[in-house]
């Protein structure tokens, strides 16, 4: 029977001063030398685990300075906007005294605000309109105005709807609007339209019935076409309202220049200028709305007022429902201007008894030129907070390359140690 073979291969050596033979194992050296391979490899392993770990917390590191950085800048862009619209404010109150300032008399008086009686007798001197009618009706009848059924359901006529604060935008915005539409009356619904006149079978007016009829009973023959404004038909603005403001202004997005300013003389929107009595502020139509919401935004929409002709003429690019500037430039719409000498419509918008002191006028002065000044830090701190994002954006990508090409490094290393052992395993 054939003894079994030993998977080790072992040779006799001779020892000296022995007769004996010793078996020694030939392959104890390649043992050895596979385990130090394999040392060596957890070895190299451990130390690019370790080296991984260093790059990733710097990425991480790198990364939230980034973080930290943008939302500084973004906080200071929010405070930057903020003191933008509180200068816009400050402007446009300084704006308009400035307005009511370019139209001295001879002996250096600003003209002020045209009072409500005024714009009463105004509107009366145009004695065969309907507006005329009925200011008439209500100085008749007073109190019971209200009750008389064809003008029941009548708010009031636009010009007696809002005031304006200084004279000069008072007879800007009238212009604008021109006569037939300062002297339209304005309704609630669609049947208080109707209550107002009444027609025969061929068309012709009924002089005996509504506006007419009330016309022809105090010896004020109605002649020739009106207007009508119906709050129940109007679409109105749906976006928001500004923030803690009493008159309910319109929250509309102001113009930017690509550079985030505001284009040059910009004082804001013919539709926040008016005042309005607080009774029509709410409620005053089925569905709740008032009358800026309604009325003067259905007649001014989103047109801008500038201090300039040549600040308008710059900010076209920005101007989608018309402009106006406070020396006398008016574009209607986009693409329409209203050019040529001009006579002054009759008819205003009243305004405030009294117009803001000079005192007042120092004060505001005063504090637009701290804004200004807390604007300038805000940028200085911007530009600051900018450039060391731009610092930590660039050290991250700094960081990643190096990452990236330690994953490939690391990558082809492992590969050329995987096939070590199998050439080792072969010569042996």
């Amino acid at each position: 029977m054939q003894a079994p073979q030993n998977p080790h291969h072992t040779n006799p050596v001779s020892i000296q001063g022995s007769s004996a033979s010793v078996p020694v194992d030939l392959n104890e050296n390649g043992v050895d030398s596979h385990n130090d391979v394999k040392n060596d490899g957890y070895q190299q392993v451990e130390s690019l685990f370790q080296q991984s770990q260093i790059l990733e917390a710097d990425l991480h590191s790198f990364g939230m300075k980034i973080k930290q950085h943008e939302d500084n800048v973004n906080n200071l862009n929010a405070q930057k906007s903020k003191m933008d619209d509180s200068i816009l404010q400050v402007q446009v109150t300084l704006g308009k005294s400035e307005s009511s300032s370019t139209l001295t008399s001879d002996n250096g008086d600003s003209p002020l605000p045209i009072s409500e009686e005024e714009v009463n007798k105004q509107i009366m001197q145009h004695e065969k309109s309907a507006a005329s009618i009925l200011c008439q009706i209500k100085t008749r009848y007073k109190a019971q105005a209200s009750h008389v059924s064809p003008t029941k359901d009548v708010v009031g006529i636009v010009a007696t709807l809002g005031q304006v604060e200084d004279d000069n935008l008072s007879r800007l915005f009238s212009e604008y609007l021109g006569l037939d539409t300062m002297l339209a009356l304005v309704c609630r619904t669609i049947e208080g339209v109707k209550a107002l006149e009444m027609h025969d079978k061929d068309g012709s007016v009924d002089k005996s019935f509504g506006l007419h009829g009330l016309g022809a009973s105090i010896g004020r023959a109605l002649d020739g076409p009106f207007q009508v404004i119906c709050l129940e038909t109007l679409r109105p603005y749906a976006g928001a309202f500004m923030a803690d403001d009493a008159q309910r202004k319109l929250d509309i997005v102001n113009p930017r220049l690509p550079n985030g300013e505001y284009p040059s003389g910009f004082l804001g929107y013919a539709v926040n200028m008016i005042n309005i009595d607080s009774s029509n502020l709410f409620c005053v139509t089925p569905s709740g709305c008032g009358l800026r919401e309604t009325l003067f935004y259905s007649l001014f929409s989103r047109t801008q007022v500038y201090k300039t002709r040549a600040d308008m003429a710059q900010a076209l690019p920005l101007i989608c429902d018309g402009a106006i500037s406070l020396d006398g430039g008016i574009i209607k719409s986009c693409g329409v201007y209203y050019l040529g000498n001009r006579e002054d419509v009759d008819v205003r918008f009243p305004g405030p008894a009294r117009s803001m002191g000079i005192d007042n006028s120092l004060k505001l002065e005063m504090q637009l030129k701290d804004l200004k000044s807390q604007k300038e830090n805000i940028l200085e701190e911007l530009k600051r907070e900018q450039t060391m994002l731009d610092v930590a954006k660039f050290n991250f990508q700094k960081k990643k390359n190096e990452y990236i090409r330690f994953l490939a490094e690391s990558s082809a290393n492992a590969t050329q140690d995987q096939t070590t052992p199998d050439r080792l395993g072969r010569r042996s």
